[in-house]
């Protein structure tokens, strides 16, 4: 008996366990935006927004607590995106 795996299903799932940061300002932001909008996103918006949950914690806080800005382009615009896309 084989298993099928639904491999979007998979990443999604893999994607919710690492908005998980153990920050709820990170958390509040992250989890309802891959669940409302990250299906929506580009290839290369995917892309980008896998990478900045590569980030650390303390950077991800001060970028969309507005406290710093993110020298990457990519990643601040990605930043903005998701604070225009969430309302918390």
């Amino acid at each position: 008996m084989s298993v099928a795996v639904n491999f979007p299903q998979v990443n999604k799932a893999r994607l919710k366990w690492a908005c998980r940061r153990g920050m709820l300002e990170l958390d509040v932001l992250f989890i309802p935006f891959v669940d409302e909008a990250y299906d929506d996103l580009t290839a290369e918006q995917q892309r980008v927004f896998e990478r900045l949950l590569t980030e650390q914690d303390p950077d991800l806080f001060a970028w969309f607590m507005g406290h710093n800005i993110c020298e990457d382009q990519e990643l601040n615009s990605m930043v903005q995106f998701i604070l225009n896309r969430v309302k918390v």
